[in-house]
């Protein structure tokens, strides 16, 4: 049988600056009861005026690598997703590598918002199934909020800080059947002006202008991101399980990417599946984007939501539009 890929380790990092919804209503015209209701958001977590994102993801790439009983230099592939990196260039993946001493990785970034874990791990899963690597570290992190607007009272309430790493590595002989059982990632470009951020590139360099006209923030059009968001992640969900063999029955787990409450919940609906067993932490984290679904799945984890063996399903949706799934056996 064709090895697998699976997860060795878990991390997560969460900065300690707490903002609660309390607090931005002295902010913007919002209130805590509003958020609440049409987000599921209580608060979230925003990093130090001296932390970058590879300092975030460093913190979550060493609990993963020690959950895996690894050092840095067992990695050989070091992915990192983010739509907020240190710099331009270099990758932060790189400089990532620098910070954690993983000397003998190939280092690079993804950028697909939200389905950036996703992506980087069908990106690991081939160079793993593949041979070209034995062991790669997944990261997702991000500082939403320096890209953050927080004069716009329909972004500012959504977006946060934090990161999650994932350590995986190549079945063993008797452990063919755990392991990544799927990957499925798509795009639609034509609706990319849905969630975006128009200033800091070739097509709006930073300027006088990219402040003044605050281009160099999220850019959202909630209502339509929503239904296409609900419309395409229960599309993705059904035609991963049915592609699998499965039912939502045979989930331990569903781990959503954490963006809103209502798009979480209407999948589950129109999955059959209940609450109980989908993981939900965005009242405590916010949306972290490409963070997102490694911090769930690290917090899933070490509170004993998910056994060896269980059937766990991630997935995500994010700007681009982008979106994603993946089927693991724990």
């Amino acid at each position: 049988m064709p090895r697998r890929t699976l997860i060795a380790g878990t991390g997560s990092y969460l900065p300690e600056r707490v903002l609660t919804n309390r607090e931005l209503e002295s902010m913007v015209d919002t209130s805590d009861e509003w958020i609440q209701e049409r987000t599921g958001i209580r608060e979230r977590r925003m990093a130090a005026p001296h932390e970058v994102t590879s300092d975030l993801a460093l913190a979550a790439s060493r609990q993963a690598l020690e959950a895996a009983g690894w050092g840095p230099e067992d990695i050989t592939a070091l992915i990192v997703a983010t739509i907020s990196p240190d710099m331009p260039m270099p990758a932060t993946a790189c400089l990532l590598q620098a910070k954690l001493g993983a000397t003998r990785a190939a280092a690079f970034d993804i950028s697909a918002a939200c389905s950036g874990f996703i992506y980087g791990l069908q990106i690991a899963d081939g160079f793993i199934r593949s041979g070209i690597h034995e062991r790669v570290l997944v990261v997702g992190a991000e500082i939403l909020s320096r890209v953050t607007d927080w004069q716009d009272r329909t972004t500012c309430v959504l977006f946060a800080d934090g990161a999650g790493a994932a350590a995986l590595r190549a079945s063993g002989p008797e452990e063919n059947e755990r392991g990544i059982r799927s990957v499925s990632i798509r795009s639609d470009g034509n609706l990319w002006d849905l969630l975006y951020i128009p200033g800091g590139g070739t097509q709006a360099p930073q300027s006088e202008r990219v402040v003044a006209e605050r281009l160099q923030f999220i850019k959202m059009k909630g209502n339509e991101t929503f239904r296409v968001a609900v419309r395409t992640l229960e599309m993705l969900v059904v035609e991963t399980l049915r592609d699998n063999g499965m039912e939502a029955a045979d989930l331990a787990l569903l781990i959503p990417h954490q963006a809103n409450i209502r798009i979480i919940q209407a999948t589950a609906e129109r999955l059959g599946l209940s609450m109980d067993k989908v993981m939900i932490n965005l009242d405590l984290v916010g949306n972290t984007s490409g963070a997102s679904i490694p911090i769930a799945l690290d917090q899933a984890v070490r509170a004993g939501r998910v056994a060896p063996g269980d059937h766990v399903l991630l997935e995500a949706f994010g700007a681009g539009l982008t979106w994603g799934s993946a089927l693991v056996t724990i």
